[in-house]
């Protein structure tokens, strides 16, 4: 994916039709030029013109994830604006086996054990987003967003364009997430990083089952409707390991009953992964 100039031309001649202003990457007109280990992002700001507050935020936030140095987050590797054609664009890390959802519709048969290690290296990102100073809420967890590199069971979070910085006091209050996956206080307008464990509690719910979470309803509406109301998706009743249902439970709890990440990597639930196991580069 390097490049010197517009001019120049890899995969068999065909020209980059974008270079970044460091010249190190360049993409072609395809998938928005997605290499071997990185990928370029744009988002269109024409669709927010009318509030440039919202586009300088998306900015330096995009700017602030590229300082997270964590092996459980994606590696966001260079940001920038182009007001040429209204964009910002930045390059990140690809996995090689893509996300946690279709990798584990092709892989079916996969131990509770293996789940309990993706489990922990989600926690891992989850905790540094959470004690980063300013706090991190990622707001939008859901296995589609959760990538794999297979060959060595490594998983990273990622897709933090709708993360919030929230500093001190925690809080934040606009909508936003995937329906299935969202915590029922962040349809109140007015929650914290315990979001996150939520969303959390349902990935692994749905990398269990195999099974997005209130896939029994046919609109936002009626999940909205359930969430708000405290019942729990049906996917819950498919859980036979009462340790693995017990866990997803205690995620999925009232937002001040839910434990923060660093608690849950001290859970029982990860006993029998040492340190050594935990580290997929071991």
């Amino acid at each position: 994916m390097p490049a010197a100039n517009p001019n120049m031309a890899d995969r068999d001649g065909e020209p980059f039709v974008e270079v970044d202003p460091t010249g190190r990457f360049g993409r072609y007109s395809d998938l928005l030029g997605c290499g071997a280990v990185k990928k370029w992002n744009q988002v269109q700001l024409s669709h927010f013109s009318e509030d440039p507050v919202f586009i300088n935020r998306l900015h330096s936030e995009v700017q602030l994830l590229r300082t997270l140095k964590n092996k459980y987050i994606i590696v966001c590797y260079s940001v920038w604006l182009d007001h040429e054609h209204n964009t910002l664009n930045f390059i990140t890390e690809v996995c090689t086996s893509g996300n946690l959802r279709s990798y584990r519709k092709k892989h079916r048969h996969v131990s509770i054990k293996a789940l309990k290690k993706w489990s922990k290296q989600v926690l891992e990102g989850l905790e540094h987003l959470h004690t980063h100073e300013p706090c991190i809420i990622h707001r939008d967890l859901n296995c589609s967003n959760i990538f794999i590199n297979g060959n060595i069971g490594q998983v990273k979070i990622g897709d933090l364009g709708l993360a919030a910085i929230v500093g001190r006091s925690h809080a934040a209050h606009s909508i936003i997430g995937t329906p299935e996956y969202m915590a029922p206080e962040l349809y109140e307008e007015d929650y914290t990083e315990m979001v996150d464990i939520y969303s959390f509690g349902m990935c692994l719910l749905e990398m269990v089952t195999m099974e997005i979470p209130y896939s029994e309803c046919d609109s936002i509406a009626k999940i909205y409707k359930k969430v708000t109301a405290g019942v729990k998706p049906q996917a819950l009743n498919k859980v036979k390991d009462p340790e693995v249902k017990a866990f997803i439970e205690k995620c999925i709890a009232q937002p001040r009953a839910r434990p923060s990440a660093s608690e849950l990597l001290k859970d029982p639930f990860f006993s029998e992964l040492n340190d050594d196991e935990s580290d997929p580069a071991a």
